[in-house]
Formats: structure tokens, C-alpha cells, sequence
């Protein structure tokens, strides 16, 4: 993928337009993450999205305007996502704060699968990546942040870093033994609930 801006995805005026759309970018999503960029081609977007090839061309002029806008939409969810765990970092508890990233982890996963495979295709992939980590780091921060007083803690980078790192072990067991899912939520909970205890006004 190049890493010239490709042509804007048109923005639907009618409620119609935009569960086109919806029902596109979802199925895009699905076969960037399972297929990779390069095997995945319009027209297979639109047949399985059940969408006319010329009105997905009309919302996407290109591939690559697909991907932007898969890849826009995870930066953008994964802001929103974060901000709720942090507006409830100060009251909650810390097994609370845990599930709710945990819960935010594994609710964006093939989003974020398909979000890093378009990433990887451009030649600037690691600088994309790169914005996405440090996104993560800067919100995990701030929820590590909210102690008692207004002090910060002196361990709370690290601590971010590590809460990252169990984060992403998370996800990817998630992914290799989806049976194991319903257990895994609570014990990815209790892995990274003590990382997230000493940064919570109220710890559980």
C-alpha cells in the first residue's frame, strides 16, 4: 500500500448510505484480518457485503481508501474505548478497571487485527504502529495516575508498559484458543488487576 493520500472516502448523506457502508467496512474488516491486504479485492468486498460494485466504488474510490478509513475508525474507537476506562478509573475498583480493559481489548480484537495487518502493508507501517502503541500508553497512563492526592506515581510509565504488554498476551491467547475464551476473562483479570490497583483511587 502506498503511503500517498489516497482519494476520501464520500461520506453517505441518507441513513440508507450509511448502513451501506456500515455492512461494507465490516465485511472489509473481517477479510483484511483473516486474508491481508494484498489478497483482498473489491469485488470480493462487495459480494460478500452484499453491495453493488459500483456503489462500493462511490463510497471508496480505491482499496486504499478502504483501509484508511478501517484504519481511522480503529484510532478512533480505540480513543473512545480507552476514555470510558479512564472516566471510571477514579471510582472504581481496581478488578472493575481490569475487566473494563480487558472487555475493551477483546471487544476491538479483529478490528485491531485488520487496523495492524493495513498498517503493515504501507511503507510506513511502524510509524503507524508506533501512533497506536503510544496512543494506548498515554490513556493507560492516565488511569494509572488517578491516586489519592495530586502526586504522580514515580513507577507509573513502567507500570503502563507493563499493563500494555499483558494487554496485547491477552489478546493474542484469545485468539489462538477461543475456546478457552469465557475462562480466559477472569483470569486475565486477575493477571492484570495488580498492575492497575496501586493507580486507582479506590482499589478492590
Amino acid at each position: 500500500m502506498s503511503t500517498a493520500k489516497p482519494p476520501k472516502a464520500v461520506e453517505p448523506k441518507r441513513k440508507r448510505g450509511h448502513e451501506r457502508v456500515a455492512a461494507i467496512v465490516e465485511t472489509a474488516i473481517g477479510l483484511f484480518a483473516t486474508l491481508g491486504y494484498r489478497a483482498v479485492t473489491m469485488s470480493e468486498v462487495a459480494a460478500q457485503s452484499g453491495t453493488a460494485i459500483g456503489s462500493l466504488y462511490r463510497f471508496f474510490p480505491t482499496k486504499d481508501a478502504l483501509a484508511q478509513a478501517i484504519m481511522d475508525r480503529y484510532g478512533a474507537h480505540l480513543t473512545d474505548e480507552l476514555e470510558k476506562v479512564v472516566a471510571i478509573a477514579a471510582s472504581a475498583s481496581a478488578r472493575e478497571v481490569a475487566r473494563a480493559l480487558v472487555a475493551m481489548m477483546r471487544g476491538l480484537q479483529t478490528e485491531r487485527a485488520a487496523a495492524l495487518v493495513l498498517a503493515d502493508a504501507r511503507e510506513d507501517g511502524s510509524l503507524r504502529r508506533a501512533g497506536l502503541r503510544r496512543q494506548m500508553l498515554e490513556k493507560l497512563t492516565a488511569v494509572l495516575a488517578l491516586v489519592d492526592g495530586s502526586s504522580i506515581p514515580s513507577d507509573v510509565d513502567q507500570r503502563a508498559w507493563m499493563l500494555l504488554y499483558a494487554l496485547k498476551a491477552i489478546r493474542q491467547f484469545d485468539q489462538e484458543h477461543p475456546a478457552l475464551s469465557k475462562r480466559l476473562v477472569d483470569d486475565a483479570c486477575l493477571l492484570i488487576e495488580p498492575l492497575v490497583a496501586a493507580g486507582l483511587t479506590k482499589a478492590g
